[in-house]
């Protein structure tokens, strides 16, 4: 009896020790990238065995193929397509996630008093005409898009969970949104499938799950105004949070001594032109990209008083004759990477 006893807690002391040393077993480090959404995506993660980090990748790469199935104003069987081409015409019912996103850029337009517009589709596309002839569009050619571009037009029936483009020509563009919200969706699949470490970049747009092991936080870097591939010499050091930043390095016209950036400010159908650049680190990634959007457009005072009212923080650079200003909400400075 004593001999059975002896081996049974043998046994068990042994078992304990596999799961211990299973448990414990340290985690390496997988990257992957593709080309998503017109720019490379990219997916840190932190797992114990590469065949389960190959196929968490897999799945997370046709997420996003899917969800870009439904946002994407490029793909003309989209769901956004199918909306747009219905502007005039009649409602259209859209899926449970379109829905979702729709009530997030309507909150993002209410917040931002308008300077966030998912209804810039038809601006959106005289802009990247000109940007691809180098031919500065007209006022008239401005003037008549804006008409196109008024949100408080649009109808969304709650019940039906539809909405109706009520003008010929309007077009929705998630541009300023959807690819923080998928970065945030894919780390929100991540975790339920057990991985926490990870980071998913987007187009610019990261989301962040818990911090890499051993390590306090992900180092992410922020860039200059008007810098391609300078970085601030200070880099942010994250976890469980999103960050998004926006400037006009890519993509711009100039006329008469001016650069205009993409970024399009609704009330003037014009591009922003201050030498600006906006981080906002927020707890969700479609927050942080629309509200890095709204505070390219709005004063800096108004972008401040926006993303604290969205418990975010924000941090904006901007480069006034020759000089770069620093400008920051209060708890902004406590993510910046500390090397002690």
């Amino acid at each position: 009896m004593y001999s059975l006893v002896y081996f049974i807690r043998r046994s068990l002391f042994i078992l304990l020790a596999l799961v211990s040393i299973t448990t414990n077993a340290q985690k390496v480090r997988f990257s992957y990238t593709d080309q998503k959404m017109g720019s490379p995506f990219n997916i840190i993660l932190f797992a114990q065995d590469s065949s389960f980090a190959n196929q968490q990748a897999k799945a997370c790469f046709k997420l996003v193929d899917s969800l870009n199935h439904i946002f994407s104003n490029y793909d003309a069987t989209s769901e956004l397509s199918i909306i747009n081409r219905n502007a005039g015409l009649r409602p259209i019912a859209v899926s449970p996630l379109m829905w979702e996103l729709l009530l997030a850029s309507k909150q993002a337009y209410i917040k931002s008093n308008g300077s966030f517009n998912i209804c810039m589709g038809p601006l959106t596309l005289l802009w990247r005409n000109a940007r691809h002839s180098k031919q500065f569009p007209s006022k008239q050619q401005i003037q008549s898009n804006l008409l196109l571009c008024q949100f408080n037009t649009i109808q969304f029936n709650e019940h039906e969970q539809s909405i109706y483009l009520p003008k010929k020509g309007m077009q929705l563009d998630f541009g300023g949104i959807a690819k923080g919200y998928i970065a945030q969706k894919v780390i929100d699949f991540l975790k339920t499938k057990g991985v926490h470490e990870a980071l998913v970049e987007a187009g610019g747009d990261i989301s962040i799950g818990d911090a890499p092991p051993t390590k306090l936080g992900w180092v992410v870097g922020v860039n200059e105004p008007e810098q391609a591939e300078q970085l601030l010499q200070k880099k942010l050091q994250l976890h469980n949070l999103s960050v998004a930043t926006s400037g006009d390095v890519y993509q711009f016209i100039e006329h008469n001594g001016l650069k205009y950036s993409h970024i399009l400010n609704p009330a003037t159908g014009l591009g922003v032109t201050t030498l600006r650049n906006v981080t906002v680190i927020a707890q969700d990634g479609a927050i942080a990209d629309w509200l890095a959007t709204a505070c390219s457009i709005l004063p800096i005072q108004e972008a401040k008083k926006l993303a604290q009212s969205q418990k975010a923080e924000l941090l904006i650079t901007e480069m006034v004759h020759n000089e770069l200003k620093y400008y920051t909400t209060n708890g902004f400075n406590r993510f910046w990477y500390n090397k002690n």
